[in-house]
């Protein structure tokens, strides 16, 4: 097999690490390596921060209608190669093709296009007092340093880099060292669209070589930052000697509330796709799943036949549920608390295991089965910890006020998902939940336009629509005396 040498992207061209060394990159799925990708250093960096820096003064000054040109044209690009990339995300990441196709490739794209429209019917703001004219002017900060993850690459890496370069800033992205292949993709379809040379540097590498060289530069004056709650801590740490801005999109342990008067089957369906979507690598998962005590038998019942119908294995196939972790070190981390479960006095009620059924040339894979767990009480680990993979506790509950004590007894608030019939006990619920996201019969619906954010240790700082026009600009006010 033909070993795929990736190189950072500097400046429209492909520049080889200043080191010549490489990472590998495994493919999940088959447990080989089919990429390497750049082992950089701060060297790199700043080779890339000279290109951003000298790209800023004409990029920032470009019109908004340019810029947008731009960016519907990198949206198009994407969409005319859309198996490509939904390929390419599956092989790197180990999610199946199907859910590359359909989840984060049009993300991808509204990414995008959103940011290109909402930049052209931006509104600034003027008064008349004191016998002058103050008015508003945003204008970009300057090099910005994005940072993104390997759960869902090529989504939440456009999501930093669409609003930065639309409001005019330029960019330094690092990709996780497990998932740069879709960014490698994209640097191509940046340069055919058009967008001029350094308005998006990708320097390849580990977070200790080239990401902690990012959030230390002294001439970087923003950081978006998506991962683990750790790393995050150590950002702000970094960051802070410097006043950046920073965005932090941390970690979560999502509340699954289900009240017995839900729509049954709706809360069912969506329950098990909200607790293994992703083979649950998505932050926003819901892991902690509380049923209030009348349906709780019935419900744990459903969800565990759910859960075994589901198929784990070959990704390219378009009836694969769930594809590979993305690493042996996260398998055995994941299954290190499916033990710990147990040991906390949690029944298994399904999965646990590698499945046995795997076709031969994936028998080396991370795969897992979808992991329920029931008996745990809301104080152990299993229950409090991010685990980030295809585990789901299930715990009953008796009263809207001990569920919300659950629900908020954890060190986490990035999202939770209520069902119920009954509206008023919707807002109720809704108002009393520490999380910035609260979905009422629903999962994963994400309007571009709301802010998107977590309370407590899931992060700092809010994206999307006119609270990304925020991060990535700075406002000055200009008053005309009369």
């Amino acid at each position: 097999m033909t070993i795929l040498t990736i190189d950072n992207f500097i400046n429209n061209e492909y520049v080889k690490p200043s080191r010549g060394l490489y990472l590998d990159s495994l493919e999940p799925a088959r447990a080989i390596t089919f990429a390497k990708v750049p082992d950089s250093t701060k060297e790199d960096l700043e080779l890339a921060y000279k290109a951003a820096a000298a790209a800023f003064p004409a990029w920032s000054k470009t019109t908004k209608e340019h810029r947008a040109k731009i960016m519907y044209k990198i949206a198009d690009l994407i969409e005319s190669r859309l198996d490509e990339f939904a390929q390419a995300e599956s092989k790197d990441q180990g999610k199946p093709v199907e859910v590359a196709k359909t989840m984060d490739m049009p993300r991808v794209l509204a990414n995008f296009r959103f940011f290109a429209g909402s930049i052209l019917h931006s509104r600034e703001h003027a008064t008349e007092a004191l016998g002058a004219l103050s008015y508003t002017q945003r204008v970009p900060i300057g090099v910005a340093a994005l940072i993104s993850p390997w759960n869902l690459p090529l989504y939440l890496l456009t999501w930093k880099i669409a609003p930065c370069i639309a409001w005019g800033n330029t960019a330094i992205c690092k990709p996780s060292e497990f998932t740069s292949y879709t960014a490698h993709l994209l640097t191509s379809v940046l340069k055919e669209a058009g967008l001029p040379a350094g308005v998006v540097n990708i320097v390849y590498g580990t977070g200790m070589g080239v990401g902690q060289a990012m959030v230390e530069h002294p001439r970087i004056p923003i950081v978006s930052f998506t991962g683990g709650t750790v790393t995050g801590a150590k950002i702000m740490a970094a960051t802070a000697p410097h006043f950046k801005k920073v965005s932090l999109e941390l970690g979560g342990k999502n509340a699954n509330i289900v009240f017995a008067d839900c729509d049954f089957e709706k809360a069912l369906k969506t329950s098990v796709l909200s607790g293994f979507a992703n083979q649950g690598e998505i932050c926003l998962c819901g892991s902690r799943v509380f049923v209030e005590k009348p349906i709780y038998e019935k419900f744990v019942q459903r969800y565990v036949e759910a859960a075994k119908a589901l198929k784990v294995g070959d990704p390219s196939l378009k009836d694969t549920n769930l594809g590979a972790l993305i690493s042996k070190e996260h398998w055995e981390k994941v299954m290190s608390y499916i033990k710990l479960g147990v040991e906390e006095g949690g029944k298994i009620e399904c999965g646990g295991q590698k499945p046995a059924s795997l076709a031969e040339e994936f028998q080396n894979g991370y795969f897992m089965e979808p992991t329920v767990i029931t008996g745990l009480t809301p104080s152990c680990r299993t229950m409090r910890d991010e685990i980030f993979g295809p585990v789901v506790t299930i715990c009953p509950f008796e009263t809207e006020e001990e569920v919300i004590q659950y629900a908020n007894d954890s060190d986490y608030g990035l999202s939770c998902t209520i069902w119920t019939e009954n509206g008023r006990r919707a807002r109720r619920v809704a108002s009393e939940i520490q999380a910035g996201t609260i979905w009422v019969n629903t999962w994963l619906a994400r309007d571009l336009k709301m802010p998107f954010g977590g309370f407590k240790k899931s992060g700092v700082g809010r994206e999307g629509g006119e609270y990304s026009c925020d991060f990535y600009t700075e406002l000055k006010t200009i008053c005309l005396a009369g």
